[in-house]
């Protein structure tokens, strides 16, 4: 292995203890405990090793992002794939993308509620949320109805199932309705 090759690598393992610990910083103390002086602290580097990497938060918050966007897409293919028959796809898809709010509450809102920088719905949108949103669109694409666009579809059950997820985080709706809810929403959006 050549000299570049090793600092590379030791360059790709920075930044990816950098977006670990700010991931686990986020989720134990939540995201304004994150600062790039307790990350420096708690990976043991210096804060200027940490803005070689980022230009700051809002940076390393995209990161983070962008691997739970990619992380998501796995789960909600998983949890797709392993059901049998249209309706079934489609709740569980509702399923596990609720459980991945749910598991991953600092994630998410990296994902969709703080500024990381991150373009959505445009030609610079990043390859992880083209991925997460075509891992929607696999399964929702087919029982959007006759005459109905299926991104369009897409975006509405996303949508849909965004206010569920935060609704529900934020102590607004009890999440012992969930499942309820769930099938309301594929019942009521999905042709099926």
């Amino acid at each position: 292995m050549s000299v570049q090759e090793r600092k590379e690598r030791e360059r790709a393992g920075r930044e990816r203890l950098i977006v670990a610990t700010a991931r686990e910083l986020a989720e134990e103390q939540g995201w304004d405990a994150v600062t790039t002086r307790r990350l420096a602290e708690r990976i043991e580097y210096s804060q200027p090793v940490l803005y070689s990497h980022f230009r700051g938060k809002r940076e390393i918050i995209g990161a983070v992002a962008l691997d739970g966007a990619a992380e998501m897409a796995v789960a909600l293919r998983a949890a797709s794939s392993a059901a049998d028959g249209p309706r079934a796809r489609v709740a569980a898809l509702a399923r596990a993308y609720l459980d991945y709010a749910v598991r991953n509450p600092a994630v998410y809102d990296a994902m969709f509620r703080l500024d990381g920088g991150l373009a959505f719905a445009r030609e610079d949108t990043p390859a992880p949320l083209k991925d997460a949103f075509a891992a929607l669109l696999e399964t929702l694409g087919e029982v959007a109805g006759d005459g109905v666009h299926p991104g369009l579809f897409t975006e509405t059950f996303w949508a849909a199932l965004h206010g569920l997820a935060t609704l529900t985080r934020s102590g607004r709706l009890p999440p012992e309705h969930t499942d309820v809810r769930v099938d309301l929403l594929v019942d009521r959006l999905a042709a099926l």
